[in-house]
């Protein structure tokens, strides 16, 4: 089954230069798709489109069988519910003045009325935040505090323990672990994938990474220049076929 599907998106910023070219992907339910290249490559921009913050100029994207461009209000909100994000940087994503359990019920409490969670269960708003916060290996006591008390990795699984609490089916991961010290990054990577395993979510995981994308994802997509390269299993890496700037990915892998 197919959660989300990309088809020959397009974003320009600049008259004649596309940001995004031409780019086709899908993803499949459960599936964790890797989108890895450099810098300025495009992938943030994808991220974006994805999420509906940039317009894009061509191309379409399809959820439940229906294209975005011509989807109800409704079938958009359902949209924005069941794909979430989750940032390079966690001290950004986090409001400073909130406490660590009001950032985690706010998805929850902007949807609730919508909502019918399979994992999670909301007894209390205390009972919610506590299971949310030992999902992601936290303690309890976390909720109370403030994202200034906390360190960077503890930041990070905060956002992913909001990303997660209303259980969608699609979660955009833009460079998550970019910002964290090598021990953090290799957690954040094996929590990412127990949270798959065990809630049935797909990914679109976006690195500049290509260790961190082998190690999470199933399936590899290169991005070069707005434009999608190759695409491939992950046990199929080393494969002749690649193409030659794959080739060139993996020489510095």
């Amino acid at each position: 089954m197919t959660v989300i599907e990309i088809n020959n998106l397009k974003k320009s910023y600049h008259p004649g230069k596309l940001a995004v070219n031409d780019v086709s992907l899908s993803i499949a339910k459960g599936e964790s798709l890797g989108l890895v290249g450099e810098s300025g490559c495009g992938k943030s921009t994808l991220a974006r489109c994805l999420l509906g913050v940039e317009k894009v100029d061509g191309g379409s994207i399809i959820y439940n069988e229906r294209s975005l461009a011509n989807a109800s209000r409704k079938a958009l909100r359902d949209y924005r519910r069941n794909v979430q994000t989750v940032f390079q940087n966690p001290t950004a994503a986090l409001n400073p003045k909130l406490k660590i359990k009001d950032s985690l019920l706010d998805p929850f409490l902007q949807f609730q009325d919508e909502l019918q969670l399979e994992h999670f269960h909301f007894s209390s708003k205390q009972a919610f935040v506590e299971q949310l916060l030992e999902t992601v290996e936290l303690p309890k006591e976390l909720g109370d505090r403030y994202p200034h008390e906390l360190s960077g990795g503890q930041k990070q699984r905060v956002t992913i323990a909001r990303a997660i609490s209303i259980e969608p089916k699609l979660i955009v991961l833009d460079e998550p672990t970019a910002s964290l010290d090598v021990l953090s990054q290799g957690a954040i990577l094996e929590l990412l994938a127990s949270l798959q395993e065990t809630l049935g979510m797909s990914y679109l995981f976006i690195s500049h990474d290509l260790a961190a994308v082998h190690q999470l994802c199933q399936r590899i997509a290169v991005m070069k220049d707005g434009e999608i390269l190759d695409v491939f299993q992950r046990d199929n890496i080393y494969d002749n076929s690649r193409h030659d700037y794959t080739k060139e990915l993996i020489s510095i892998f």
